[in-house]
């Protein structure tokens, strides 16, 4: 009997992997679900079960560190009656806000080993049973792959990675029915500025006023992008929260949507 396809999607313990990942169990999908924490994956691989998913499968990995990725690959593969169909590279991360010449060199390495080389590693292992299947490739990239902002080149040149990695794969992958996506958020909250900045309060701040983008916002476009027609490839997907005109430029307050909505329904 043909191995059952199922979709992999790593960074799926919380934010847009978890809700993504409760979206393709309601669709009837078999998950693998991969993340560093496993008692929240487990939490999730629960949700998943109950939300119709015929099967679910955890593994604790660490998408920086070459050698967990490849054991994680390795344990997959070895599954009985799953192969891996479609793929979700979802896990990424941003380190820090000091200025290129201020910055730590370690969150350098974390966020281009996590967000670039874990991408590649994870991906690679996978090509052969994608192409199996016809697949999909997902990547999580950002608005930060199209526009660099003060204090973040380092993250920005990894997202720029993403948006250049997801090009070539379309082009190396093209005759084998394999399709690519780039998703390309604006401001979303998810756990992303908590782990940048190291402080609740500060992270809190990134978002105060304004009215940003939720995890089920781009779990639904992805799954949109998902479900397209074999024939349809969605190359690139931007998706900016209203509030957001571009990297820098947000509405607060008085002119964020959230205020104007409410000023409408009151006239």
């Amino acid at each position: 009997m043909k191995n059952m396809s199922h979709t992999l999607i790593t960074g799926a313990s919380s934010g847009i992997g978890e809700q993504l990942s409760y979206l393709l169990a309601k669709e009837k999908k078999s998950l693998v679900l991969v993340a560093r924490r496993l008692e929240r994956l487990k939490k999730v691989q629960k949700q998943c079960l109950k939300l119709g998913s015929p099967d679910v499968q955890i593994m604790s990995c660490d998408i920086a560190d070459k050698k967990s990725v490849l054991l994680a690959a390795k344990k997959i593969k070895a599954m009985k009656k799953v192969s891996v169909g479609s793929l979700v590279n979802n896990a990424g991360l941003a380190a820090g806000t000091e200025l290129v010449q201020d910055a730590k060199t370690k969150d350098w390495d974390v966020m281009i080993d996590t967000n670039v080389k874990g991408l590649l590693w994870l991906t690679r292992e996978f090509f052969e049973s994608v192409i199996e299947h016809q697949g999909h490739i997902v990547n999580l990239g950002s608005v930060a792959g199209r526009l660099v902002y003060e204090g973040g080149a380092v993250y920005c040149a990894t997202k720029f990675a993403v948006r250049a990695l997801s090009e070539g794969f379309r082009m190396d992958l093209k005759g084998t029915g394999v399709r690519v996506t780039n998703i390309e958020p604006g401001m979303v909250n998810t756990e992303f500025s908590f782990v940048r900045l190291g402080n609740q309060q500060k992270a809190d701040a990134v978002y105060a006023e304004m009215m940003p983008l939720s995890p089920i916002d781009i779990a639904t476009n992805i799954l949109w992008c998902l479900q397209q027609p074999p024939h349809v490839n969605i190359q690139e997907l931007v998706i900016y929260p209203t509030d957001q005109a571009s990297v820098g430029q947000v509405s607060r307050g008085e002119k964020s949507i959230k205020n104007l909505k409410t000023k409408s329904k009151g006239k």
